[in-house]
């Protein structure tokens, strides 16, 4: 299970951390992934880290303005967002993958979190 917190509304140039508690499984085990979906988008790839936190990666929308990071000893995973644009308004979901490396597609992801909303007002 997978649970994603830390959305809200911030102003343009601001910053969020969004937080992704796992439970219920071995959480060291699974590439983790953020994807974000906008009103009348479809849902799209933000960011991967590899299982031991060694390997990321990130959509060229957001490169050099987002980290992804882990904690497997708190089975946690966190995306830290600067610079936020409104363009970046969405809600965020916290995915796990049991297989690959730094997997970017929505279906190599076996898990969801339910979601966080992040508004960025200009």
């Amino acid at each position: 299970q997978l649970q994603a917190s830390g959305g809200g509304l911030v102003q343009a140039g601001g910053s969020l951390r969004l937080s992704c508690a796992a439970s219920g499984g071995t959480f060291s085990y699974y590439e983790m992934g953020w994807f974000r979906q906008a009103p009348g988008k479809e849902r799209e790839f933000v960011a991967t880290i590899s299982w031991s936190g060694g390997s990321t990666n990130y959509a060229d929308s957001v490169k050099g303005r987002f980290t992804i990071s882990r904690d497997n000893a708190r089975n946690a995973v966190y995306l830290q967002m600067n610079s936020l644009k409104s363009e970046d308004t969405a809600v965020y979901y916290c995915a796990a993958a049991p297989y690959g490396l730094i997997p970017i597609h929505l279906s190599e992801y076996d898990y969801w979190g339910q979601g966080t909303q992040v508004t960025v007002s200009s």
